[in-house]
């Protein structure tokens, strides 16, 4: 068994895979000893985790993640999903108030589901498995979700694909910890703190990058010019997809009942005039508790409040 610390500065994405598979008793200890052992807030365990490892299954969720090969290869697929439905029914049934459908609640149990997959990645790891991230996940989630039928109040916030390496790439490089360890303060970032942060690193990237004939050959048909312009490209995360893919996220967080739709807004006013605070302008809708709304002007003031990132006290 290896050190934490030679565990943790060993990790590689692996993207290629044998066929083997893992031993259920593995697959049982690794997420046994991963779920014991991870923090959960409240000790309430509003993470849940979905194995995949059917053909047909796979071949599904093989289109939900872009078709990236190292879905079909590995052998299994773990699913991490903040999910509430199981202690909200625990809580009807013992007549407790329900208080985990908000915003708030999304937060504690994705962070719940991040920090359990985490240590499920370094006990399968530990075993000489590689694992990767699948960042798709959350492109996805719908899809993901109907897929794995889940029910209110429960959604898929990344998976992980795990198997025996069919590769053994060099480590890649990481930003300098003086980049991202800050003493009791957030420290300013200038001009020579961002050359001094990123140079090393930008250069390794752009260099591996360009020494892989597919990617270099999209690099020069796209005329990036550095890595900076790389990551924010069609190439690799476009902006433009990013916020249709977060627009359908915001929908399904609200029909999930994680955020509240535009008729909850509606009901949940309960003066006379509601207070909006748009940058630093504040308005006030003089919009009567009594008085009917349609349903498409309650739709176009609440993504005019979205996309403004409103406050509102009412």
């Amino acid at each position: 068994m290896q050190t934490l610390s030679a565990l943790l500065n060993g990790h590689r994405s692996i993207r290629q895979y044998k066929p083997d598979a893992i031993p259920q008793q593995m697959i049982e200890q690794v997420c046994g000893d991963a779920f014991n052992g991870t923090s959960s807030s409240g000790n309430l365990n509003s993470a849940t985790m979905i194995l995949t490892r059917d053909v047909e299954r796979k071949a599904k969720r093989y289109k939900t993640h872009f078709e990236q090969e190292l879905v079909l290869q590995a052998p299994l697929l773990i699913t991490f999903c903040a999910g509430w439905h199981r202690t909200r029914e625990w809580l009807a049934a013992r007549g407790a108030r329900d208080g985990f459908n908000n915003l708030i609640g999304y937060h504690v149990a994705a962070f719940d589901a991040i920090l359990l997959s985490q240590s499920v990645a370094l006990g399968f790891e530990s075993h000489g498995l590689g694992i990767c991230y699948l960042g798709t996940t959350l492109h996805a989630t719908r899809e993901i979700g109907e897929l794995l039928e889940l029910p209110d109040t429960c959604v898929p916030v990344t998976t992980i694909v795990i198997g025996y390496p069919d590769e053994n790439p060099p480590k890649r490089d990481r930003l300098p910890l003086h980049g991202v360890l800050h003493d009791e303060r957030y420290q300013p970032i200038n001009a020579a703190s961002i050359e001094n942060i990123f140079a090393k690193r930008e250069q390794a990237g752009w260099d591996r990058y360009m020494s892989t004939p597919r990617l270099r050959a999209m690099i020069e048909e796209h005329g990036i010019r550095s890595l900076a312009e790389f990551y924010t490209s069609k190439v690799k995360y476009d902006p433009d997809q990013f916020r249709i893919d977060a627009d359908k996220q915001r929908v399904l967080l609200e029909e999930k009942h994680f955020l509240p739709s535009p008729w909850e807004v509606s009901t949940a006013i309960e003066q006379d005039d509601l207070h909006i605070q748009l940058d630093s302008r504040q308005i006030t809708c003089p919009w009567r508790r009594n008085l009917m709304w349609t349903l498409d002007a309650m739709e176009s003031c609440y993504c005019a409040l979205s996309a403004h990132h409103y406050s509102a006290a009412n």
